[in-house]
C-alpha cells in the first residue's frame, strides 16, 4: 500500500536538472563575457588572444554539451548523462577556469 507522500511526480526532477543546467550554461556564459571584457580593456597580445580565443572555443563546446544535455531532458523517462558527456562538461569547466586565470596572469 502507498501512502500520498510514497507517490512522485516523475516530471520534478527532470525539471530541477534541466534549471541546474540552464543555471550552469548561463555561469559560463558569464565567465565568457568577463574574459572578452578584461581582454579588451587592456592591451591585447598575443596571449590574450590565444587566451581568449581558447576560451570562446571551450565556452562553444560547453554550450553544445548543455544544450543537447537539456534537450534530452525533455523525454518522457530521460536518460542519464553518458560518461562521455560528464567528462566533456567537467574538462570545459576546468579549461574556463584555467584559460581564466591565464589571462589574469
Amino acid at each position: 500500500m502507498t501512502s500520498a507522500g510514497d507517490v512522485r511526480d516523475p516530471g520534478l526532477q527532470p525539471e530541477r536538472t534541466r534549471l541546474a543546467w540552464r543555471r550552469t550554461t548561463l555561469s559560463c556564459t558569464v565567465v565568457a563575457v568577463l574574459a572578452v571584457k578584461l581582454t579588451v580593456s587592456d592591451e591585447i597580445g598575443a596571449k590574450e588572444l590565444t587566451g581568449l580565443a581558447l576560451s570562446a572555443l571551450v565556452w562553444v563546446a560547453f554550450l553544445a554539451v548543455s544544450h543537447r544535455r537539456i534537450r534530452s531532458l525533455g523525454a518522457a523517462r530521460p536518460l542519464p548523462l553518458s560518461h562521455r558527456g560528464a567528462l566533456l562538461a567537467a574538462m570545459c569547466t576546468i579549461a574556463l577556469a584555467v584559460f581564466g586565470a591565464a589571462l589574469i596572469w
